[in-house]
């Protein structure tokens, strides 16, 4: 799978596990970084998660997140662990962990004395709160940032069941990653100007409310607030997909000439001489009821049918893919998207390729997903130690 080298210059000495670290780190090597994942004697719990292939601990979600690295095992309490990952560190340019700080600091790890190790050093924090709050030091996960920030209670205000109910997707985690590659990214610039090392704290708690609150602050933004929480278009329980004879499919017509448009198209002008649905205003206002109406039409035809009648009207719409619909989807066919590849000892799997495209940036192939342990002759080798 092509990956671009704009940061083939970068090692990172990776000790994230999960979701939140590997995601960061992934994203980095799909662009080029030299990653060294240093894992426990059992490897990352995530290796585990999904039938393997062939192997224990080759996962299919491994595979997916781990891409690009190279995994050394090394024991931290050991005097031989303890050099190579200062070995590491000092020849990197970036030192990444999730470790809670009272962990970190048994180790040996903080951010004091990491600096002492590489006086530039660029270290990445990833943690679930901030450290200055009282929630600090606590273990946090996906779930437990869904409830704290809110996200659990987005689905009840779309479908009036009052349950609070996960965002099946474990997108706290992944958000969080994709704050941390910015954070990464950023604090290099800061060294390259200064020449000093950079401690950066990535807080799954305050990275995921400012997430949703950019849209969600809505009207309570103000102070006195001028309305609720929740920007309404998006918790409105009218907009949602269409089913049509044969599927469903996703409208936003959002411009009321489109919405006039629409009622044409689906051979239904009559509708809007009701009065509820008449003019501009009663169309914002009575939502609810015009998408009752056109969903009456829509169920009489195909997805294709619409989807081409729609094109020709100028009126946005797009066919509501299941997950296995994505690699017959024709877009993703044409850019190549999914990637047939061999694994060493996993065999055939499919690999999405990284979605952000460098234009005219050198390509290199990218590692598969590391067994456990499998490149720590190799790394020892270079930093100039041995397994003896």
């Amino acid at each position: 799978m092509p990956a671009t080298n704009v940061l083939s210059d970068l090692r990172i000495a990776d000790m994230t596990t999960v979701i939140f670290g590997p995601y960061c780190t992934q994203t980095l090597a799909d662009m080029g970084a030299e990653v060294v994942k240093v894992e426990p004697e059992k490897g990352d719990d995530f290796r585990n998660v999904g039938k393997p292939a062939n192997t224990k601990g080759m996962g299919p979600c491994h595979l997916t997140m781990n891409r690009g690295k190279r995994s050394v095992v090394w024991d931290m309490k050991s005097d031989e662990g303890k050099a190579a990952i200062r070995k590491l560190i000092e020849t990197s340019d970036v030192f990444i962990h999730n470790i809670r700080a009272d962990a970190v600091a048994r180790l040996g790890l903080t951010f004091e004395e990491v600096k002492k190790i590489k006086p530039d050093i660029v270290y990445i924090h990833c943690v679930g709160f901030g450290s200055e709050g009282p929630y600090a030091g606590r273990p946090a996960y996906d779930d437990l940032i869904q409830g704290l920030s809110g996200a659990t209670m987005l689905l009840p205000k779309v479908d009036g069941n009052e349950r609070p109910r996960f965002i099946p997707t474990a997108f706290a985690d992944k958000v969080s990653g994709l704050h941390a590659v910015y954070a990464t990214l950023a604090a290099l610039r800061q060294r390259d100007r200064t020449g000093e090392a950079v401690h950066v704290e990535v807080p799954m708690f305050e990275c995921i409310t400012h997430f949703l609150l950019e849209e969600h602050f809505y009207e309570a933004v103000f102070d006195p607030a001028n309305g609720p929480f929740c920007y309404q278009r998006q918790v409105d329980p009218c907009r949602q997909p269409l089913k049509t004879s044969n599927g469903y499919i996703v409208i936003a017509p959002y411009v009321d000439a489109r919405w006039v448009k629409l009622f044409d198209v689906i051979g239904a002008p009559q509708e809007l001489e009701d009065d509820r649905i008449s003019d501009y205003r009663g169309r914002y206002f009575n939502m609810d009821y015009m998408m009752e109406r056109v969903q009456h039409y829509f169920k009489d035809q195909p997805t294709e049918h619409w989807l081409q009648v729609l094109s020709d009207a100028d009126i946005p719409a797009a066919r509501a893919n299941d997950f296995p619909d994505l690699q017959e989807d024709p877009h993703l066919k044409a850019v190549n998207f999914f990637q047939r590849r061999e694994h060493p000892t996993e065999g055939g799997y499919w690999e999405p390729q990284p979605p952000v495209h460098f234009v005219g940036a050198p390509k290199k192939e990218i590692r598969p997903a590391p067994r456990i342990g499998e490149h720590t002759e190799e790394v020892l080798a270079e930093l100039g130690l041995s397994l003896d």
